[in-house]
C-alpha cells in the first residue's frame, strides 16, 4: 500500500492504492492556512487511510509551486507558509512514515504513465491546460524532474512560429515575460483569441458549448488554438521525443482538442508523420494524489 496526497490551497485530498493501482480508501479535508496545521491536518488523513486500508510503504505529496525533492523543500504562491521550511522531513517524523513531495505537474505525468492514457510508454510528457499552462516529464516510469526542478515548465517558453495576425500580440505572462506559451494556450487566452476573432466575449466553456452546436466562429477559435498547442508541442517533441503527449487540466475537454492537435503536430515537426501519440488524460484531477502514491513505485525504490 502506498498513500498520495493532493495539497492545494484549499485542499488536501488523500488516497491510499495497492500494489495494482487499486484504490483502497480515500479522505478530504480542507487546508489549514498554516504550517504546524498543515502538517496535522497531513498527518490526520495518512492516519485515518492506514485505518481503513492497513500500513502503508510511505507517503507521495502532490502539490502546485516549485519542489526540491533532494532538500524536501517547496516554493508555492498559494501555500506560503511551506516556503522554505523542510517539510518532507517534518511530515516524515509527524506521521512515521517516509515522505516524498513532488509538483502537481510531474505528479500528473507520473500517474498517467504508470496506469494512465500513457500506461506502457517509456517518455511521457504531460502537459497541463487550465487557468495556467504547466506539466511534467516522467522517463522509464520515474519522473524527471531537472537540475532546478523546473523540467516540464513548456507554458513559460516563447510560444513558436507566432503570427500576429492568428495569435494575437505577445501579452505579458504572469512569470513577467512576454509572449508565453501560456498566454496563448490557458483558458484566458482562448478567450481572448475568440474576442480578437469574433468580437464576442465568451468564455471557454460557451465557446466549447457553442463549438459543438455548429457555430463557424467558435469552431475556427478551437482550430487557431489546437494549432497553437501543435505548434508549442512540436518544440517539446524536437527536443524530447516522448512516446506520448497526454493533455490534462480543464481545456483537455475541449472537443476534439487531443485529435487536432495531433493532425497538426506532424506540420511543425521534421517527422511528417510523428509517431507521438497526444491523448487525453484518463485519471484527469485524480491524477495528483494517484500520481503522489505512484512516488513509491512497485520495485520500492
Amino acid at each position: 500500500m502506498r498513500i498520495g496526497i493532493d495539497l492545494g490551497g484549499t485542499k488536501i485530498a488523500a488516497v491510499a492504492l495497492d500494489d495494482q493501482g487499486v484504490e483502497r480508501a480515500r479522505t478530504r479535508a480542507d487546508t489549514p492556512r498554516a504550517y504546524d496545521a498543515t502538517l496535522t491536518a497531513l498527518a490526520d488523513a495518512v492516519a485515518a487511510l492506514e485505518r481503513a486500508a492497513g500500513p502503508a510503504r510511505g507517503v507521495g505529496i502532490s502539490l502546485p509551486g516549485v519542489v526540491d525533492p533532494a532538500a524536501g523543500t517547496v516554493r508555492a504562491v498559494n501555500l506560503p507558509w511551506l516556503d522554505g521550511r523542510p517539510f518532507a522531513a517534518d511530515l516524515a517524523a509527524r506521521c512515521g512514515r517516509g515522505v516524498r513531495i513532488a509538483n502537481d505537474g510531474n505528479c500528473f505525468a507520473l500517474s498517467e504513465a504508470v496506469d494512465g492514457a500513457a500506461a506502457g510508454c517509456d517518455v511521457v510528457f504531460g502537459a497541463i491546460l487550465g487557468t495556467g499552462v504547466g506539466g511534467g516529464l516522467v522517463a522509464g516510469g520515474r519522473i524527471l524532474a531537472g537540475a532546478n526542478a523546473l523540467a516540464g515548465e513548456w507554458g513559460h517558453t516563447p510560444l513558436p512560429w507566432r503570427n500576429e495576425a492568428e495569435d494575437g500580440p505577445a501579452e505579458p505572462c504572469g512569470c513577467g515575460r512576454p509572449g508565453c506559451v501560456e498566454t496563448l494556450l490557458c483558458g484566458a487566452g482562448l478567450a481572448r483569441l475568440h474576442l480578437r476573432h469574433s468580437g464576442e466575449a465568451l468564455d471557454p466553456p460557451e465557446i466549447a458549448r457553442r463549438a459543438e452546436a455548429g457555430d463557424a466562429a467558435a469552431r475556427a477559435t478551437l482550430d487557431r488554438h489546437a494549432d497553437a498547442l501543435a505548434r508549442a508541442l512540436a518544440v517539446v517533441v524536437h527536443i524530447l521525443d516522448p512516446d506520448a503527449v497526454v493533455i490534462g487540466g480543464g481545456l483537455s475537454q475541449l472537443p476534439g482538442l487531443a485529435e487536432a492537435a495531433s493532425v497538426r503536430l506532424g506540420r511543425h515537426t521534421l517527422a511528417p508523420v510523428p509517431r507521438t501519440r497526444i491523448v487525453r488524460a484518463r485519471h484527469g484531477a485524480e491524477s495528483g494524489m494517484r500520481g503522489g502514491a505512484w512516488l513509491w513505485p512497485k520495485d520500492n525504490r
